[in-house]
């Protein structure tokens, strides 16, 4: 009987179909680090989404013919040894197609028009003392009329786009850092750092996108620019950002991942002094999470475990 083991399933809320053929599927809440091997013997198919299968825990598992990813980034399966080894890895594409594009936007808006700035500001009691109707604090932006620089053009960077420019921004596709041509309807790296009001990332974490966002492209970008990251921790240098925020190189940030999740005591993007500060927003990476979104991503992920079995996989990344 096929073995059946997701190692994450406190990481999906949402009905999980049975596949039609027979299985033994079992699962665990959670999984760290040690328990991949123990826990995935005799297994054929994995399910993970963020727990590590790598090159060393592959040679242990004779068994293994499938790793099913329940998300869309990849970058914690060893797809190299899989390939070695004739693995499919299948993941889940599309599903957050809405979810992370409205957070996305919610986090403009927030930073845009000051939102956190004027709670505080009402918690101190400043509009119960003011002398007439309302305030002049803090300032607020519009994003109609604003220049919205996208790295990465995949389904989350077009529905970012598409609903950016519902809001009447100018939108901004970033050719790759480093290009030597820029293609049609693509604006130079470099470009967009310098015209962007606000740039946001969608491009997966890679050798080539590491550290992509650092000292020297945050100091490119306008002192008055917000920069949004909803895709992967490690695109963006973090103790550049932090300088950034604190020393005033752009205006503000939106973050719902971190390069370590759950961030561990001490790391900079959770500092008291860093999280106080009105124009910077960070989420425990949930721009994915809605309840709609959970359960397409089930769908599908069952979807690719039945296309598998049937002799057809699909979303194959190896």
């Amino acid at each position: 009987m096929l073995r059946i083991v997701q190692l994450e399933g406190e990481s999906l809320i949402a009905e999980v179909r049975r596949p039609p053929f027979a299985h033994d599927r079992v699962e665990y809440a959670k999984t760290s680090p040690g328990q991949v091997v123990e826990r995935l013997a005799g297994a054929a198919i994995a399910i993970t989404n963020k727990v590590a299968i790598n090159a060393a825990a592959i040679d242990a598992l004779p068994d293994l013919k499938m790793i099913a990813v329940s998300a869309t980034g990849t970058n914690n399966v060893d797809l190299d040894a899989c390939r070695a080894r004739g693995i499919v890895v299948s993941n889940i594409r599309g599903y957050a197609e809405h979810t992370v594009p409205e957070h996305v936007m919610a986090l403009l808006l927030a930073l845009s028009r000051n939102l956190i700035a004027w709670r505080e500001t009402l918690q101190a009691g400043g509009w119960q003392r003011a002398e007439q109707f309302c305030l002049f604090d803090h300032p607020i932006r519009d994003l109609h009329g604003a220049t919205l620089g996208l790295i990465g053009s995949g389904t989350l960077g077009n529905g970012v786009a598409r609903l950016a420019e519902a809001f009447g921004m100018c939108v901004l596709r970033a050719e790759r850092k480093g290009a030597m041509a820029v293609r049609p309807g693509y604006t130079a790296f470099a470009e967009v750092l310098a015209e962007a009001d606000a740039i946001s990332l969608h491009c997966p974490l890679t050798a080539e996108t590491t550290g992509l966002i650092a000292e020297p492209e945050l100091r490119a970008m306008k002192r008055s620019a917000l920069l949004i990251n909803t895709a992967r921790g490690g695109i963006v240098d973090e103790a550049a950002l932090v300088r950034a925020l604190k020393e005033g190189w752009i205006a503000g940030a939106g973050f719902d991942v971190l390069t370590a999740e759950p961030p561990p005591a001490g790391h900079p993007m959770v500092d008291p002094t860093l999280l106080a500060l009105p124009n910077f927003l960070l989420t425990p990476h949930v721009a994915w999470s809605s309840r709609p979104a959970m359960q397409t991503l089930a769908d599908q992920l069952i979807d690719n475990i039945e296309a598998f079995v049937a002799g057809a996989p699909r979303n194959r990344v190896a």
